[in-house]
């Protein structure tokens, strides 16, 4: 099959044509930076040691004090690299590799667009070439077969999602015709689920000199290596023509053998291996999506104390549960009723960085791609295929979708496990192991641990317990929120939605989100009682 396309990247003075994918839409481009980046590393680096005050961007000499830039490089003084930052435009890049890569660390900002409120179109989804044609034809067939489930499976999920959809607001049923988009975008957030991981996305991606520069070093990490050295070569490209003197301390890739999970990525795992892990894994979930397995004992009297110290007071003049409130109850530290986010700046608030909690999660690997956006609840993502069974598809339900017509689940599961014997076919031919792993649904379950400490858990349990919310992400923040008050009473009663604390901040309106309104009154009811199809 002759390449529709390839993708060029520089290499050495010389461009060398990567001809890892038959077909990429890929295209990067640098929006916006600094004036002079590498000038202002070096201006910083000098001011920390100037006598005569501030050392401007026009007071460095590239030839004066280039061996400075590099020596402080090399002595691991990099944050004189992280003021600079650069605003690029992505397209073409798939899901996978941007929850393995781009987003599997909390240094970055993204837009990016949104497969639950964008339909994704035909066509839209990276092509390697397997250099194999019985290979080749199996992977652009299904990709056009699962294209089309995508498609039918909006239209028959609609009437479960229309019925779930007027159940929670009633009145609007009668001008149904004036809310069928709104159904459809519903629809199509669960009928994404059947996509493959293949997909493409496009995004504005903000990052500093540091980080691209860590990027580029670890360009061919797992699970995507191919296309992540593509995406981060053409991103160093763009940063070399905007200002080329960053090639003084640019690193070339480590190579795949360099890193410590390369023997067992080689070795691999036997399937009965991967079963007893996932056996294992689920077992100790107990049915929930997010299991609390380690926290700090004395929690709630650490938080306390944290609090009296900001004001110098005794546990005598202030007892534990009046300290906690201080800091976590909106109707008294009226911070927490703010748009903006506050919280990491206050006195009190910071008193919640003392609190930690750490969870086991498993989620398809489209939740995953939304809760990893949340930088500051860090997890430990796995190399993909080391969790997956190729003889057993591992996916992941929507509620919606156990709600429809027996024809809609049937379309469902079968789309999905067509995909995963697809995967399995590939595998058996000897395939790439990254190149297979495009066919895999984004239903399928990634199973890793996360932790967080209380300030930044509260910020995402106000935003993911919101109705909405993702569901999965939902459902697991429901566990957790659960499990803490179980463990940390004093605590845990202040873990709610965004309408919960601004209920009790006195904030109005009560609900944030306009005509995005959820339609259940979430603020006067308790969290045992949460409880949603769509």
């Amino acid at each position: 099959m002759a390449l529709l396309k390839t993708i060029e990247t520089q290499k050495n003075g010389k461009h060398v044509p990567d001809t890892a994918f038959i077909h990429s839409p890929l295209k990067v481009k640098l929006i916006n930076a600094f004036a002079n980046p590498f000038k202002n590393a070096i201006a910083t680096a000098r001011t920390c040691y100037s006598s005569k005050g501030i050392i401007t961007d026009e007071g460095v000499s590239l030839e004066k004090h280039a061996a400075l830039a590099k020596s402080i490089y090399e002595a691991g003084h990099h944050t004189t690299l992280q003021h600079a930052h650069f605003q690029f435009a992505i397209e073409g890049v798939s899901r996978h590799a941007i929850w393995s890569f781009l987003h599997s660390h909390p240094f970055y900002n993204s837009e990016q667009v949104s497969q639950r409120y964008v339909e994704v179109k035909n066509g839209s989804y990276v092509v390697p070439n397997f250099e194999n044609s019985e290979a080749q034809s199996l992977y652009q067939s299904e990709m056009e077969r699962v294209m089309a489930d995508y498609h039918d499976l909006i239209g028959l999920l609609t009437p479960a999602v229309a019925d779930a959809y007027f159940e929670r607001f009633p009145h609007r049923k009668k001008k149904s015709d004036d809310y069928q988009k709104e159904i459809k975008k519903k629809a199509q957030e669960v009928a994404r689920y059947v996509l493959p991981v293949s997909t493409t996305a496009y995004l504005y991606h903000t990052i500093s000199g540091i980080t691209l520069l860590r990027y580029y070093r670890l360009a061919r990490m797992a699970d995507v290596p191919s296309e992540t050295y593509a995406l981060v070569r053409a991103m160093v490209d763009e940063l070399l023509r905007y200002d080329p003197n960053y090639a003084l301390i640019l690193e070339e890739p480590l190579e795949p053998e360099s890193y410590p999970e390369a023997e067992y990525i080689r070795t691999g795992n036997a399937p009965h291996d991967i079963a007893h892990f996932i056996h294992e894994f689920d077992s100790d979930l107990d049915g929930n999506y997010s299991k609390l397995v380690d926290y700090k004992a004395f929690a709630e009297k650490t938080l306390a104390n944290s609090v009296r110290e900001v004001m110098g007071k005794t546990e005598r003049e202030i007892g534990d549960e009046e300290a906690i409130a201080l800091v976590l109850d909106p109707g008294k530290n009226t911070i927490l009723g703010e748009t903006l986010v506050l919280t990491t700046e206050t006195k009190f608030s910071r008193a919640m960085h003392n609190v930690h909690y750490t969870f086991r999660k498993k989620l398809s690997h489209t939740a995953d791609s939304q809760d990893q956006r949340h930088r500051m609840t860090p997890g430990s993502r796995p190399i993909l295929h080391m969790q997956l069974r190729d003889d057993t598809p591992d996916f992941e339900t929507p509620m919606v979708v156990k709600t429809a017509s027996q024809e809609t689940q049937d379309r469902y599961k079968n789309s999905i496990e067509q995909s995963w014997k697809s995967y399995a076919k590939l595998r058996a031919l000897g395939m790439n192991q990254e190149f297979c792993e495009y066919m895999l649904p984004n239903a399928t379950n990634i199973r890793f641990t996360e932790s967080s400490d209380l300030l930044s858990l509260h910020h995402k349990h106000a935003m993911r317990l919101c109705y909405n919310a993702q569901e999965e992400i939902w459902r697991a923040s429901v566990d957790e929120a659960e499990q803490i008050r179980e463990i940390h009473p004093m605590i845990g009663k202040y873990l709610l939605p965004p309408c919960g604390l601004r209920d009790l901040a006195h904030v109005r309106p009560i609900c944030p989100e306009g005509e995005r309104y959820c339609g259940v009154k979430v603020w006067k009811i308790d969290l045992n009682e949460y409880e949603r199809v769509i």
